[in-house]
């Protein structure tokens, strides 16, 4: 695979993502494409002392579009910027994905205005990995729309599905619908319409999902609207950030306390493995003609590595594919455009909303 990296991209950019490119080049067969300010990566390359693997390659693309601009109107003004850029080079047939660490409303604007939806895809959604101690489970939709439809739900459930079955390697997983409740009646319209939907698909339903229940792995893809699923995600993440705090903290007092952590560093480090977020550090984009995956702002080289890894695998399980293919072999799913200007309510990364009508010049 031919992965396309913003190198610009996120807080660390660009020593650890030229970093993570390296480390992933050095160890898989794919061709990583650097896409940034070619002088800069020289360096960083060069301060990084392991040489560059022949199947790295640079493209040039010096502008950088900030966490604060408007996705559109940066995408429109900076036409060199680096998250276009290396999205144009899957648009065009030179790079099989494209991954991206900066601006999560510019990444996702990149590819849904030069990749284009998937036919039959009414809006694309953006998951996320929740850990639990049998395995992460994905919740989506986690930012990309702000409202959606019951239609837009099984839409969700059946790209969560596919992208689940491909390249998570979960056999048959297990469709939830995010609720109140386990019983049919409970929630609120959207809720009752998506479930009568999805218990009619063809899809693994296992009905409704309580938020307590996702811990305990009921099911494998835990399906919502944007609104609900970024509020679930941000929780979950403080609140494990906090209870990991706290252990440390707590076990740090007292007179016996470097005994005590001795004794419980095998247990602390099964569990630091369990709950390693940077395995599952990069997200796609599902319903976009191409890969395009989103990864941490925060994100170093390590997890940078994944999110390539996550891309080569999500482009040779050619996932746009299979879903335009389940599009087309479920018209009667398929979303009603709605009239006007489409949304992308993106506050995964503290990007600000994106509204634009279909004739945008980005």
């Amino acid at each position: 695979m031919r992965i396309a990296v913003d190198a610009m991209g996120g807080d660390h950019a660009p020593r650890e993502v030229v970093r993570g490119a390296i480390n992933y080049a050095a160890a898989n067969a794919d061709e990583v494409i650097l896409v940034g300010d070619v002088p800069r990566m020289e360096r960083e390359i060069a301060d990084y002392g392991r040489g560059r693997p022949a199947s790295v390659t640079f493209v040039d693309a010096p502008e950088v579009i900030e966490m604060g601009e408007h996705p559109a109107a940066a995408l429109r003004s900076k036409r060199r910027a680096s998250v276009r850029v290396a999205t144009d080079l899957v648009r065009d047939g030179a790079a099989d994905a494209v991954v991206s660490a900066g601006s999560t409303g510019a990444t996702m604007a990149a590819a849904v205005f030069r990749l284009g939806r998937i036919e039959g895809i009414d809006r694309p959604a953006l998951p996320a990995h929740m850990v639990t101690a049998t395995g992460p489970i994905m919740l989506l939709d986690v930012g990309a729309n702000v409202d959606s439809t019951a239609e837009n739900l099984v839409q969700f459930a059946a790209m969560g599905a596919i992208f689940a079955e491909r390249v998570l390697h979960v056999p048959a997983p297990r469709i939830g619908l995010l609720n109140i409740g386990e019983e049919i009646e409970k929630g609120d319209a959207l809720a009752r319409a998506a479930h009568e939907l999805l218990a009619s698909a063809d899809l693994n339903f296992v009905g409704n999902v309580e938020a307590h229940e996702m811990i305990a792995h009921r099911a494998d893809v835990v399906v919502c609207d944007g609104f609900v699923g970024n509020v679930v995600i941000k929780l979950f993440e403080g609140l494990t950030s906090y209870i990991f705090r706290s252990l440390r903290a707590d076990l740090q007092q007292g007179p016996v306390a470097p005994l005590a952590l001795l004794a419980l560093k095998p247990g602390f480090e099964r569990i630091r493995q369990r709950f390693d977020y940077e395995r599952y550090g990069g997200a796609p984009l599902l319903g976009v003609r191409g890969v395009s995956i989103v990864t941490h702002g925060r994100a170093k080289a390590r997890m940078m590595e994944h999110a390539i890894r996550v891309a080569s695998e999500a482009a040779a399980a050619r996932i746009p594919d299979v879903i335009a293919e389940w599009t087309r072999s479920h018209p009667a799913l398929r979303a009603t455009p709605v009239p006007g200007p489409a949304s992308l309510g993106v506050d995964v990364d503290g990007a600000s909303t994106l509204a634009t009508g279909p004739g945008a010049d980005v």
